[in-house]
């Protein structure tokens, strides 16, 4: 695979994933707007409260086609929250108001119908109101109490309230939020494990680099040592061995400077031998007379 296909896949993965994310997220929303808000009567958003049409009595039909509002179940609407008696003596006929039913087929329920009339008393504040449904033009059994009302109706938005009815259904929930959510934390499991693998490879990498590099070191140094040996050895085998350091000099008066040796004279060379004397010639002596040698003796002694 070369490296354009791998750049196209992790492009269409971070798309697909952050789609899931969005989607999650945007599941989350709507389950939170349909568990606090959707059909909650004592709960109201900014003021308004919304509601899914159970049935087609304000649908289109004969009998109201000239009218301009008309919504079908499964539509949601929201109607705006009275905030004082002020509010409801101003409803008049032609209003749609959502309010509880107090009619024993339909008791507590919530109805939106159409106002027929507003019946006051003499100060002026609303003591019942009689609704109607538009698709058949029947009036409502029961009037309705005006402490019983709702809101008044605002708006609506066509067909949504079918999907959060399936929200609220044990299939839906597996589809809309279960799945999403599954999805998204066994993802983040994969990259977790991907990263923990990477994390583990490359410290056994690092180890692996640091382990050969102490090797080296020690070969550098068991190298060196060899090289240190052989040339102590060297050393030893020619250089006389090494005195003992003398112990540092006493501290003496200083010596008179020696005098300065005298010229050596070499030896004059041996006289050479005298050659020897010719033998001296024999001679006769002759005798002496006696009287004449005495005298000479004594001339000796004295």
């Amino acid at each position: 695979m070369n490296e354009k296909t791998k750049k196209i896949l992790n492009i269409a993965k971070t798309v697909f994933t952050w789609a899931v994310v969005a989607f999650a997220v945007f599941m989350m929303i709507l389950t939170l707007f349909n568990a606090f808000a959707l059909d909650k009567n004592e709960r109201s958003f900014l003021g308004t409260r919304f509601y899914i049409v159970q049935t087609d009595s304000m649908s289109k039909s004969e009998n109201n086609k000239d009218m301009d509002v008309h919504f079908n179940a499964g539509d949601i609407i929201f109607a705006k929250k009275p905030k004082s008696q002020d509010d409801i003596n101003d409803l008049v006929p032609g209003d749609i108001i959502s309010f509880i039913s107090s009619n024993p087929d339909s008791w507590g329920e919530t109805i939106t119908h159409m106002i027929h009339d507003v019946i006051k008393d003499e100060n002026g504040n609303v003591v019942e109101i009689v609704t109607f449904g538009t698709n058949t033009g029947a009036i409502d059994e029961e009037p309705v109490d005006p402490n019983f009302v709702l809101g008044k109706y605002k708006g609506k938005i066509p067909k949504v309230g079918h999907f959060f009815a399936f929200m609220r259904s044990t299939p839906g929930y597996i589809c809309c939020i279960l799945v999403p959510f599954l999805f998204i934390i066994i993802y983040n499991l994969i990259n977790v494990i991907s990263l923990f693998k990477k994390y583990k490879s490359e410290q056994n990498a690092a180890l692996q680099e640091e382990r050969a590099k102490l090797d080296k070191d020690r070969e550098e140094n068991q190298r060196m040592m060899a090289e240190l040996m052989a040339l102590k050895a060297k050393l030893e085998g020619t250089a006389p061995p090494e005195a003992a350091p003398d112990a540092p000099p006493a501290q003496t008066p200083a010596a008179a400077p020696e005098a300065v040796p005298a010229p050596e004279v070499a030896p004059d060379p041996a006289p050479a031998a005298a050659p020897e004397a010719a033998p001296a010639p024999e001679t006769v002596s002759t005798p002496v007379p006696e009287a004449d040698v005495a005298p000479a003796a004594d001339e000796n002694k004295a």
